[in-house]
This record gives structure tokens, sequence and C-alpha cells, in this order.
């Protein structure tokens, strides 16, 4: 049975959501799933916006197939052609033996690298600027490399003001229904998720994020159409500024995030009498993550959501502890910069990690390293106690800065 939702009087929400999806990418956890949005237009001639992952095809088709009642489909743009929205192209050509796949030149490479199917004279390859006249509806089309795949592009409805933005404006977690932003409590549900959606899949790609808002900023912008999560249809300019703030890797609070390995507990209750200390001084919203228990993408979300980072690591054979450089080695992968942080190591005979772990922060961009490190060895003494105190008396005095 199908399941719609009406966007605009002529514009079709035809996605859907997968709840049964544990990691996307194989790679980033799925509590809440998550949506593939597609969108149809019907006018004189009819345009499908993207496609749907595999997991969904049927329910997708389904929704295509109500929509169009007895139509045709005439255009199927591919705004992305990552395989999560590129799964049902070859079941839409089978279909609808007149339809043509619009788009870029690196889009239709793509698709003859993934699929085996015969495009001859079923293609219009479309430039930067170029359009296509559905009758009432305009399609203007701007190529956004690199947001975050090499062929992405946007698409632009100038008669109703909507960007068809692919990934960008993105979040994990299944639609329950309500798929407007203005529907839902966002900041409260839908927030942590945009955030970790954008620092792991879009964050390295700062620079081409900032190049792409710059060239739409000029249009006339009334709605949002992602490919996944909420569509956005009101307080555009929240949703902007967070992109803003991501995409220069600016903090969006000045706030403290502490994130620590800890073999016996040694090194996690020095993290704690530091928060506590801190709580003590009036910093509030602290929070503190195991990284052998927390995913990477949620410590990355917190650390694009931070300014200020402490990283507390033992020494492990030798080197960083395992969890924490996993976490150093994503940071330098997502490009992370723009942050203090203060380091805490400890080593029983040779302590050697958080030095270590200094030398990958300082490869890092405008990355502040607050001193004293702190040392311990095995257990917190009233020495390291000391440095502690100095640690805490640094944090205090750079977030108090202007």
């Amino acid at each position: 049975m199908h399941c719609t939702r009406q966007i605009t009087d002529s514009i079709v929400w035809v996605g859907g959501s997968d709840r049964r999806l544990a990691l996307f990418e194989n790679l980033f956890p799925l509590p809440r799933g998550v949506a593939y949005n597609s969108y149809l237009i019907l006018d004189e001639k009819t345009a499908l916006m993207d496609t749907v992952d595999s997991s969904i095809t049927r329910q997708f088709l389904e929704n295509i197939l109500h929509t169009l009642n007895g139509r045709s489909l005439d255009y199927l743009v591919v705004n992305h052609m990552e395989p999560d929205h590129c799964a049902s192209i070859e079941e839409l050509l089978l279909r609808y033996p007149n339809l043509k796949v619009v788009g870029n030149d690196k889009t239709l490479k793509l698709i003859g690298q993934f699929y085996d199917m015969d495009l001859e004279g079923r293609t219009l390859t479309v430039k930067e600027n170029d359009t296509l006249d559905l009758g009432r509806h305009t399609l203007h089309f701007y190529l956004t490399p690199m947001v975050h795949w090499p062929e992405v592009m946007m698409t632009f409805e100038e008669q109703e003001g909507i960007l068809f933005s692919a990934d960008a404006f993105g979040s994990f977690g299944a639609l329950n229904g309500n798929i407007f932003n203005d529907e839902l409590d966002f900041d409260r549900d839908w927030l942590p998720d945009a955030r970790r959606y954008y620092s792991n899949i879009v964050g390295k790609y700062g620079p081409q994020v900032q190049a792409a808002m710059k060239k739409l900023a000029g249009l006339s912008i009334r709605m949002i159409c992602p490919l996944h999560g909420p569509i956005w249809r009101s307080d555009l300019a929240y949703l902007l500024e967070k992109y803003d703030k991501w995409s220069r890797y600016e903090p969006e609070e000045r706030a403290v995030t502490l994130i620590y390995g800890s073999l016996y507990g040694d090194t996690e209750n020095a993290v704690n009498l530091l928060a506590a200390g801190l709580a003590g001084a009036g910093v509030r919203n602290l929070t503190i993550y195991d990284a052998s228990s927390t995913h990477v993408s949620t410590l990355i979300a917190e650390i694009f959501r931070c300014s200020h980072l402490v990283l507390a690591t033992p020494t492990y054979n030798n080197g960083v502890y395992p969890s924490i450089l996993n976490l150093l080695h994503d940071m330098q992968a997502l490009n992370v910069q723009n942050r203090t942080v203060a380091l805490l190591q400890n080593g029983s005979w040779a302590p050697a990690g958080g030095k270590l772990a200094r030398g990958m922060l300082e490869g890092m961009k405008d990355m502040r390293i607050l001193d004293p490190m702190v040392t311990i060895r095995s257990t917190l003494k009233e020495d390291s106690l000391s440095e502690l105190e100095q640690l805490k008396a640094a944090l205090l005095s750079s977030l108090n800065e202007n």
C-alpha cells in the first residue's frame, strides 16, 4: 500500500524509512533508523527527484505508481549517485520505457560504474545553470561537487522556491509521519542526529559546503528538500546558520566535552575529578564519554558542538590508547580544526600517550593545546592533583576569553 505526503499541490514525497538498518554505510549506528527521501513533480511533464535504497524499493514503487495514477514518468533527476539514492534506477527504466535520466557528466559515468544498463538515448546531460522546463515548473541545476561526492548537484525549482539539496541538510533518523521541520521538536529530537550526520558524512568538506552555500545564496529558497531527514519549510535561517558554523569548523557552543580511555578506572577517575572541579566553578552542560563504549561518530559530533575538548589517554603498547587513537584518526580525516584541547595522560612506567596525541593534534589546523598536560603514574596522587588543578584553571581562563 502506498504511503505518501503532499509537499505542495503538485509535488509529492514518495520516499520511505528503514528502521531495520543497524549501520549507515556499515559504519554509523542508527538507533532510530534512516529516511530515504524522493520527490515526484506532477506537471505537463513528470519528474522524479532521485530514487531510494534497495531496502525500501517495493514501498517506493508503490508510492510512484499511486502518485502517477496511470501517467508516464518522463524524467528522473539524479542529484547524487550514492547507492542509497540510486538503487531503483533500473527498476524505473524497465517500467517506464520513455524515461530519461537527467544528470551531469560525472553522474552518468558513475551510473556506468555501478550498473550494467543500456542508457543509449535515455539520458539528458546537464551543466551548471542549465534548466529543464516541465510546464509550470522549471528546474535549475547547480553543481556542488564534494558535498560530499564529486558528481553531486542540487536542483532548484523556481516557481515554488524548492531546493532539492541532495545529501546536504540531511539527518540520520527515520521519519514518523511528520516529515516537515515545523511538525517536529527539532532541537530535542533531531539536532543531535543532524549534527552527527553532518560531522561524519559531510564534515571533511567544509570549504566545498561554503562554496555551495555562496553559489545558492542568491536564490529565493522557500523550502529545502534533502535526501535524508526532515523537509524544511520554515525557519530556514536556523538550518543555514548551523551549516555555516559546521562548515567553517566553528563550535556551536562554548562548552566542554571530556573524552577518555581507561583500563581500570584510574584515568576515568581523573576525568571525573576535573569535570567536578569545572562544574564547581560554574561550567554547565559538561559531557563525559568513554571512548571505548561510545561510537566514534558520537564523539566527532560532540567535538563539532563544543569549543573545548579534554582528551585523556592511558599509554598502551607505548602509544595512545586504541579508542582515543581511533578518535584522533577520525578527527584528522574529517578535518576537525579550531578547537581548544586539554590533555591528560596515564602511564605506570613510561607515560607517552598524551605526548603522541599532542603531536597528532598539532598536525591539525588551528588547534590550541592548553598547558599543563597532566601526567598520572598509575593513580592520581597529590603531585598530579596539583597539575589537574592547573589544567582546570587553564580551561576556565580559556572559556572566559572573549
